[in-house]
Order: structure tokens, then C-alpha cells, then sequence
């Protein structure tokens, strides 16, 4: 083990595989759907104010998702929305459910070389069979020494986990595409936080980056981690 890093978290929509052209793929589909009612703009903030709200009742993830496009149906339309269009927002959910995993450039070297010398973690949030089904077709699950699937990414929670499966958060990085979710908590709670951005960022993820952070680093992509860890370790 290395002597300062020990252990490396991971995030995985949009760090390790395609997640997030998937919803604005049904969120485009969701707005020809009600193109009678509302202006793709208006609906676009109509839909990010009731997945705001519902975050704590239903979490992450597509589910939730797809409840709060129903909700916004309905609000819009003022209870007029056809049953028909319900139907297809359920069944864009089911397809997005359902959807194959793509690695991301450099996701799966990354993982196998960051293993070698450290403990690697998988950190994620979202509906657990989802995220379950996406680890299991990704074909990196063997690579991780643990995995946690969380309600939120706090603090606190990144204290927790680093301490289950490592030495301390300060002894622990996490790496991932958001700055809101992967990169401040983490440091916040004493580990390094590598930012990696995926160009597509949920407007909920936006966070400013903690610059002059002596812990943040950021890069272009996967490909430069394993150089940052063995730099760090």
C-alpha cells in the first residue's frame, strides 16, 4: 500500500460508464410529448424544481425521474395529461432502465491500474437494482474491493466508508464527475477529491470547485489517474 493514499473511491454514472445522454434523451422525448402545453424551456424548469423537491421522497435516479416527468405532465397540463402520454413516459423509463452499459474512454485501465497497488471502492448513489444491474454488465465489478450504494454523497458519508473499507478518509481519494457529489464532500471530509469531467453535468451536480484546495486535482480523463496515484501514494 502506498504510505499517504490507500484508498481509492470511485464514482460510476459518468465517471465509469454513460449515464447522463440517457436522460436528456428522454427528457427531449418528454418535451415533444407535451409540445401542446408548454415551451421545451419552461418544462425544462418545471421538471428540474419537482425533481428538486422529490430528491428526498424517491432519491436518484430513474425512477424518480420518471415520477417527477409525470408530475410535471400533470402540473402543465393541468390535470389533462392523456393517459397515453403517461404510458410513454413509464416506457421510456423501462428503456432506460434497460439500456446497455458503454465504458468511458480509459474506464476499465484505470480501475485495473489504480487496483494493483491500492484498495479501489465503487461510491454511488441512485436506485440499488439499477445500480446493481449497470456494476454487474460493466464488467468491473471483480476489480473493486467494495461497493457502496448511497442515499447521498455528504461528508459524513465518505468519513463512513473510507473508514469501512480503508484507513480514513485522509488516507482515501474519490474520484468522479461531480463536483457537488464526488469532489467537495470527499474533501471536506479530509481525502482528495480528482474531478473528471464528463461535459454533460446535471444542473442538481453543479458545485463551484474548491480551488486553492491542497487535496483537488483535476483531469482531462481516466487516463492520467493511475500517474496522479502513484504520485500521491
Amino acid at each position: 500500500m502506498g504510505r499517504n493514499l490507500t484508498t481509492v473511491g470511485f464514482d460510476a454514472d459518468d465517471t465509469l460508464w454513460h449515464n447522463e445522454r440517457f436522460f436528456r434523451l428522454t427528457q427531449d422525448r418528454f418535451a415533444g410529448l407535451l409540445a401542446d402545453h408548454a415551451a421545451p424551456e419552461h418544462l425544462a424548469e418545471r421538471l428540474l424544481a419537482a425533481e428538486r423537491k422529490n430528491i428526498g421522497h424517491y432519491g436518484y435516479g430513474v425512477k424518480g425521474f420518471v415520477l417527477s416527468m409525470i408530475e410535471t405532465a400533470i402540473e402543465v397540463t393541468e390535470d389533462r395529461v392523456p393517459a397515453a402520454v403517461i404510458r410513454e413516459l413509464i416506457e421510456a423509463g423501462q428503456d432506460m432502465l434497460a439500456h446497455p452499459i458503454e465504458l468511458l474512454p480509459h474506464a476499465q485501465q484505470a480501475v485495473e491500474a489504480v487496483a494493483d497497488s491500492h484498495r479501489v471502492i465503487l461510491v454511488t448513489k441512485g436506485d440499488l437494482i439499477d445500480q446493481e444491474r449497470k456494476l454487474a454488465q460493466s464488467g468491473l465489478g471483480d476489480l473493486f474491493d467494495g461497493v457502496e450504494i448511497v442515499s447521498e454523497k455528504t461528508d459524513a458519508v465518505y468519513r463512513t466508508v473510507f473508514e469501512r473499507h480503508g484507513d480514513g478518509a485522509d488516507r482515501a481519494m474519490m474520484v468522479g464527475n461531480s463536483m457537488r457529489s464526488d469532489v467537495v464532500p470527499a474533501i471536506n471530509a479530509g481525502g482528495w477529491g480528482v474531478y473528471v469531467p464528463h461535459g454533460l453535468v446535471w444542473e442538481i451536480e453543479h458545485a463551484e470547485p474548491p480551488i486553492g484546495a491542497p487535496k483537488y486535482h483535476e483531469l482531462a480523463d481516466l487516463g492520467g489517474l493511475a500517474d496522479l496515484v502513484q504520485d500521491l501514494g
